[in-house]
C-alpha cells in the first residue's frame, strides 16, 4: 500500500484532500509473551505491513469513519460516544474519547483507513489503528502528547473501551518501532531499549493459520485474571510482592502448594519468559541467532504446555517448521488460538519452506496456509 490508497478515496468521500497521512504498522514480537500485563519484559518490532490513514479535523463535533476495508462508514457525535455494536469502530472511538477524557479540545474528524496487516492473525491490526488514529489527532490538533503518552491512551482505549485486558507493549511497538532493530520494553516503568537484529543470511517469515478461535479474547482476559491470583498467593506468604515481575521460581515453589496445578502453570510460564527475553537481549548484542531461534522455541513450548494458549493448528506448524532443514527457531506469537507462527528461516530456504509448510498443513490441518515475509520497519510516522 501507499499514500493514495487513502487519499484517493478520501477526495471522492469529501471533496478535498487531506490535511494528514499517517502510516501505522503493525508489529511482531520477537519474545515475551503475555508478560507485558504482567509488568514484564517483551521484545517486539514494527513490521512493514501497516494501516494507513487520511485525516483532516472538522469544526462541527462530528465524527466520520469511512473504513474501505470493510467498505462500510460510521457518523456520529462527539456529545455521544458509546461503543458501536459494528465492533469495528471502537478502536478508533475509544482513542477519541481518551483525548477527550484527557481535556483535548478536538473539533471534529474525518477519516479514511485501510491497510495490509492481516486481521485475526496476531500482528496487532487493532493497536495500529488506535496508535495511528491517536497519532493522527496528536499532530493536527497540536496536543504537545509525547509517543510514550500516546501508546498509554491507546492502551487505556483498548482496555476501557473496547474491553480487551491488552498490556501496553503493542500500542508501544507500532508507535516506537525503529528500522532493523527490536526493542525491549520494561512493562513496570516503561523504559526502552533498541537491540540491531543482524539477521545476515536468515529472514522473519511469519506463517499465517488462517484460525481464529473464538475464546481468543475471553481466555486472553481469563489468563490475566489467572495471573493475579498467582500474584495473590505470591504477596500472602511474601508481602510486598505485587507482580509476577518481582517473583522469582524459588518464590514460586515457596507458595506451589496454595496453587492449582494450573495456576502454577501459568506463574512459572511468566517469570520462564522474563528470563528468555534477557537470554534472548544477549544473544542479539553477540550476534548469537541460534540462541535467539532456540529462546524462540522454548517460548512455543512454554505457551502451548504451561501456559495452554497455543492450539493443535500452532503445534503442528510449530514442530513442522522446527523439522526443516536450516530453521533456527519458530513459536506461535498473539494472544493465541491461532494466528500467526515466526519462523527464523534462512533466506536461501524461505521458498521452499514456505512451500513445504503449505503442503504439510493441507495434508495435516486441512486448511491452506498464507506465509508473509517480514521486515523491520520505524513506528507511526506522517507520510
Amino acid at each position: 500500500m501507499n499514500p493514495s490508497s487513502v487519499i484517493r478515496p478520501f477526495r471522492a468521500i469529501f471533496g478535498q484532500k487531506p490535511a494528514l497521512v499517517v502510516r501505522a504498522p503493525g508489529r511482531i514480537n520477537l519474545i515475551g509473551e503475555h508478560t507485558d500485563y504482567n509488568e514484564g519484559l517483551v521484545m517486539p518490532a514494527a513490521i512493514d505491513k501497516a494501516v494507513w490513514f487520511a485525516v483532516s479535523p472538522r469544526t462541527d463535533r462530528q465524527i466520520h469513519l469511512h473504513a474501505l476495508d470493510y467498505m462500510d462508514t460510521w457518523i456520529g457525535q462527539f456529545a455521544e460516544i458509546t461503543p458501536s455494536d459494528q465492533v469495528w469502530p471502537n478502536y478508533l472511538l475509544g482513542p477519541i474519547n481518551e483525548l477527550l477524557r484527557a481535556g483535548h479540545r478536538i473539533q471534529g474528524v474525518n477519516v479514511v483507513f485501510a491497510g495490509d496487516i492481516p486481521v485475526g492473525a496476531g500482528l496487532s491490526s487493532s493497536a495500529a489503528l488506535e496508535s495511528g488514529l491517536l497519532f493522527a489527532l496528536n499532530e493536527i490538533y497540536k496536543l504537545g502528547r509525547t509517543l510514550p503518552e500516546l501508546a498509554q491512551m491507546a492502551k487505556r482505549a483498548e482496555n476501557d473501551f473496547v474491553g480487551m485486558q491488552c498490556g501496553i507493549m503493542d500500542m508501544y511497538a507500532s508507535l516506537m518501532g525503529k528500522a532493523d532493530h527490536v526493542l525491549q520494553l520494561d512493562c513496570r516503568d516503561l523504559s526502552c531499549a533498541y537491540f540491531p537484529l543482524k539477521l545476515s543470511d536468515y529472514t522473519l517469515l511469519l506463517l499465517d493459520s488462517t484460525v481464529k478461535h473464538a475464546l481468543v479474547d475471553s481466555e486472553y482476559n481469563t489468563r490475566r485474571s489467572e495471573c493475579g491470583q498467582v500474584i495473590a498467593a505470591l504477596s500472602a506468604v511474601l508481602p510486598g510482592i505485587k507482580s509476577l515481575r518481582e517473583a522469582n521460581m524459588d518464590m514460586l515453589e515457596e507458595v506451589k502448594p496454595n496453587l492449582t496445578e494450573t495456576l502454577y502453570g501459568r506463574g512459572r510460564f511468566v517469570i520462564e519468559e522474563n528470563e528468555r527475553v534477557l537470554r534472548t537481549q544477549k544473544a542479539l548484542n553477540q550476534g548469537d541467532l541460534a540462541t535467539v531461534g532456540q529462546q524462540m522455541h522454548e517460548t512455543h513450548i512454554g505457551l502451548s504446555q504451561s501456559y495452554q494458549v497455543s492450539c493443535p493448528e500452532m503445534d503442528f506448524l510449530v514442530e513442522t517448521a522446527m523439522s526443516q532443514p536450516g530453521v533456527l527457531g519458530a513459536r506461535m506469537m498473539g494472544g493465541g488460538f491461532g494466528g500467526c507462527t515466526l519462523n527464523l528461516v534462512p533466506k536461501t530456504e524461505a521458498d521452499a519452506f514456505a512451500q513445504n509448510m503449505a503442503a504439510a498443513y493441507l495434508e495435516g490441518c486441512r486448511k491452506r496456509l498464507k506465509a508473509y515475509p517480514v521486515s523491520l520497519c520505524d513506528g507511526v510516522s506522517a507520510q
